[in-house]
């Protein structure tokens, strides 16, 4: 399935993904020296056909090449040689309208945790589409399981040195791995794993645990095995299995209650003592949502070795609150009223830093507004799976201050839109306030918290 819109250029419908057209020049980049226009076609580079981002990034990296390029003028279309002389790795200034400059892989898989499975239907298209691709995962940090590529893919990766990458790992159990990912392929993760550590290729590795699967002793076997491959592994991030009530037709799984958060935990700890020898460092780390089901308290700072894997949803208590309170004599003396909203997990974390807040400056009006997921159900604890009909339904029920702060997870990733499409406009507009949309940093809040104050 495809999401790639056709754009109009000189009159003429074309598909800029398939024709590697460039959709934007950098002005006073060589390629804008070199003449390379809006609307041309990159065809070669040093007479290598150019397949994707990998080639592009790999062979523009030098000091001097040349370009083979296509132009259309009228009906006609013809090619033409460019050199490009440049410093080493400046950018060479070609933009196109995908950033990998070709369709993304899509998932073969048929993952029995899969949370885009667990989507209701009716929503926006794209958040249907399931991406497995390793040129979004060097780009972006996106997760991939390996079990669309080829070994022409894997030499790909060494031979350009696409590093890191971040591999949805799950387990290291061949068998179990089919089971899980319902991929009669999938078992051949680690030999893969193995053959990139040995070219030296750096790692990330994720793991969703699923009760009764691949937890227990799965678990510590799948650590171990991740473990032996350090430092090419950089470390791994264990999340939840999140389970929404759009489960109809899908298997029958054990979400994870206090008490089993409490023993995944556990277990950890025995077995990161046996890392900070082995690694230098806890190298398996749980994400924040396990502690919150636990109840209990989030490690120090240095457990989580400069917050590497914030974007797995570990160490984001400790980085708010570490934050806080480094921050907090920053505050202004200014008076203001805010509201803070949050999903359960979080909520009592919020509430604490309001307390903190207010007590340094009494003149703030601060309340913190705890949402349900009804979306999703209420499993769904995590701040960034709410949605903005959920956000309205709860906040129109209580006292929403002049300014409402949002953590930017709620929305996407450089978009002022929720997962149900509900936009800041609509939040401003039915709540009559103003949104304020912060990093999950304590240094961002009372940043934003003194420019609304300001005269």
């Amino acid at each position: 399935m495809s999401y790639n819109k056709l754009i109009q250029i000189d009159g003429k419908l074309v598909d800029p993904i398939r024709r590697n057209v460039i959709t934007e020049v950098d002005k006073k980049s060589p390629a804008d020296r070199a003449g390379i226009t809006v609307g041309d076609r990159l065809v070669k580079i040093n007479e290598v056909p150019v397949k994707d981002i990998l080639d592009y990034r790999f062979l523009t990296a030098a000091e001097r090449f040349t370009l083979t390029i296509q132009r259309s003028q009228g009906e006609e279309t013809r090619e033409y040689t460019v050199s490009i002389e440049k410093e080493m790795y400046e950018e060479l200034g070609l933009n196109f309208a995908s950033g990998i400059m070709d369709k993304a892989s899509s998932c073969s898989n048929n993952c029995i945790f899969c949370f885009i499975d667990q989507l209701p239907p009716g929503m926006r298209e794209t958040l249907y589409f399931k991406d497995d691709d390793s040129r979004l995962s060097f780009l972006q940090g996106n997760f991939v399981t390996l079990t669309n590529m080829t070994e022409s893919d894997i030499r790909r990766i060494i031979n350009y040195r696409i590093s890191p990458i971040n591999i949805s790992v799950h387990t290291t159990n061949p068998e179990l791995r089919v089971t899980m990912l319902n991929n009669r392929v999938a078992g051949n993760l680690y030999p893969r794993m193995q053959q990139l550590a040995a070219a030296r290729i750096q790692m990330g590795a994720q793991i969703v645990l699923v009760p009764g699967y691949n937890d227990g002793a799965e678990l510590e076997r799948t650590l171990r095995d991740l473990a032996a491959l350090h430092p090419y592994v950089t470390g791994v991030a264990i999340v939840p299995l999140g389970m929404t009530k759009y489960r109809q037709g899908l298997p029958n799984l054990i979400p994870f209650t206090a008490e089993s958060s409490r023993e995944v935990i556990h277990q950890l700890d025995e077995l990161q003592q046996e890392f900070r020898l082995t690694t230098g460092s806890e190298f398996a780390r749980c994400a924040d949502e396990f502690y919150c089901m636990a109840g209990i308290d989030v490690p120090d700072e240095d457990f989580y070795d400069g917050y590497s894997q914030l974007e797995d949803g570990i160490g984001m208590i400790r980085l708010f609150r570490e934050s806080i309170a480094a921050t907090l004599e920053d505050l202004a003396p200014g008076s203001g009223s805010f509201s803070f909203v949050t999903g359960t997990s979080a909520h009592e974390e919020i509430r604490q830093a309001a307390d903190q807040i207010s007590q340094r400056n009494p003149r703030l009006a601060i309340n913190t507004h705890r949402v349900l997921n009804d979306f999703f159900g209420h499993s769904i604890t995590v701040a960034g799976l709410l949605t903005g009909r959920d956000v309205l339904n709860t906040l129109k029920q209580g006292t929403v201050h002049d300014h409402l702060i949002m953590p930017r997870n709620m929305f996407r990733s450089g978009e002022e839109l929720m997962l149900d499409g509900v936009t800041i406009q609509d939040l401003e507009r039915e709540l009559d306030t103003k949104v304020l949309i912060v990093d999950y940093t304590g240094e961002n809040l009372i940043e934003q918290m003194n420019q609304a104050m300001a005269p």
